[in-house]
C-alpha cells in the first residue's frame, strides 16, 4: 500500500505483481534490472550475481548499483533477524498490507506463518482504510 501511494506520489502507480510475477512490467524506473539483481543476490550463482550487477550499473549508473546493493543487504538482513527470531510483522503493518501479501502471492512464502491472520472485519476495515493511508501519505510527503 505505501508503495503505491508513494509512486502515486511520483506520478506513477507501481504494479507489485513484478515482485512475484517476472512476466509482470513493475512500472517502476529500472525495475527490471534491480528485480533480476535482487533475485540473483538472493539465491543466484556468483556468476549470476556479478551478471545482474552489470546490467544494473550499465542502466543505471555506478550509485544506483551501489544503493540497490545497500537496499537488499540490509533487506536480508532484516528479514533473517526477524525469521530467525519468529518475529512476526506488526498487527499495524499486517493490517495495511494484507489485501497486497495476498494479490501478489506474498502469503505463499513461508515466512508468512508468521505473520497475523488478518480475517473477517479487520479485512474489511483495511480495505476502508485504504484511501485513509493513501490521504496520510499524501499530506506527509507534501510536508
Amino acid at each position: 500500500m505505501l508503495l503505491r501511494a508513494s509512486g502515486e506520489l511520483e506520478g506513477s502507480e507501481p504494479d507489485l505483481h513484478a515482485v512475484t510475477d517476472a512476466s509482470a512490467e513493475s512500472g517502476v524506473f529500472g525495475g527490471a534490472v534491480l528485480l533480476a539483481f535482487a533475485d540473483a543476490v538472493i539465491g543466484g550463482t556468483a556468476a549470476e550475481v556479478a551478471s545482474a550487477r552489470g546490467a544494473v550499473r550499465a542502466a543505471l549508473g555506478e550509485a544506483a548499483t551501489v544503493d540497490a546493493a545497500g537496499v537488499i543487504g540490509n533487506f536480508q538482513r532484516m528479514v533473517r533477524i526477524a525469521d530467525g527470531c519468529g518475529i512476526p510483522l506488526d498487527a499495524p503493518a499486517a493490517f495495511f498490507s494484507a489485501e497486497m501479501a495476498r494479490e501478489v502471492g506474498l502469503d505463499r512464502f513461508p515466512s508468512a506463518a508468521n505473520t497475523p491472520a488478518i480475517t473477517g472485519a479487520k479485512r474489511v476495515a483495511a480495505r476502508l482504510a485504504q484511501p485513509l493511508l493513501r490521504f496520510a501519505v499524501r499530506r506527509f510527503a507534501a510536508k
